[in-house]
């Protein structure tokens, strides 16, 4: 496990953006899973303005790790956000765009999206494989759409689930830890200081975490695990 810390928001961006590059630039396709979430916009934002050319965007396909169950152009939906700030900006063809249906039947649209996984993605050991996978935390220690009132999901035995906002009811289909965790690279990017709390505890007391929480589940095989951090997200780890 890798912590970077940074003092803005923008230079959290453009660290992101080279590790991606560096670990790109060997390979013809790279294969990634999106987040949603005010973090990821910003850094969707900085590709779109700031690198436009120095990115090979035409070898890249986007996937995501989660989704609210709602159409494709609800302002909930992680999917409009991307396309928003990133896909219509860039022009991104539309063949390297894998979405999650998040306006149909939520179980039947788990299932099919596990068959995109099977049928697009290099497969290890019988799972799927991501070459980078980008998570976020809520202030629950969230992560994907699995929930800590619900973190048997993250052992489930298939690709991908239907997890339950514990407040709203919102149906969310979600990768599993079993996704996850095959990737070959996974970053975790945490702005805030809402998040403080749950990320020096996943940090400093990881044993303990992962039982509460599924962002502390979060332990790549590869051992390929980066946090990108902003300094508030930061600010009660004790070494820095």
């Amino acid at each position: 496990m890798e912590i970077r810390i940074f003092d803005t928001q923008p230079q959290l961006n453009q660290a992101f953006t080279d590790w991606l590059k560096e670990i790109a630039c060997n390979k013809d396709c790279v294969n990634i899973a999106l987040s949603g979430g005010s973090t990821p916009k910003s850094l969707f934002d900085e590709w779109s303005m700031n690198h436009r050319d120095d990115i090979d965007w035409d070898r890249i396909r986007f996937f995501w790790g989660d989704e609210r169950c709602v159409p494709p152009d609800d302002e909930q939906s992680n999917y409009r956000m991307t396309r928003e700030h990133l896909f219509d900006k860039l022009s991104i063809p539309e063949n390297h765009i894998f979405r999650i249906h998040g306006e149909d039947d939520p179980d039947a649209e788990a299932q099919r999206y596990a068959e995109v996984l099977r049928n697009e993605l290099p497969i290890v050991a019988g799972v799927p494989v991501f070459d980078v996978v980008m998570l976020g935390i809520g202030d629950d220690g969230h992560t994907a759409s699995i929930f800590p009132d619900q973190l048997s999901l993250w052992n489930n035995d298939q690709l991908c689930v239907v997890g339950t906002h514990p407040q709203s009811g919102q149906k969310r289909v979600s990768l599993t830890g079993k996704v996850i965790n095959h990737a070959r690279y996974v970053a975790l990017l945490v702005t805030g200081e809402n998040k403080a709390e749950k990320v020096v505890e996943i940090i400093e007391n990881p044993q303990e975490a992962a039982k509460k929480y599924p962002a502390a589940q979060v332990q790549p095989e590869s051992g390929n695990l980066v946090w990108f951090l902003d300094r508030t997200a930061a600010q009660k780890l004790t070494k820095q």
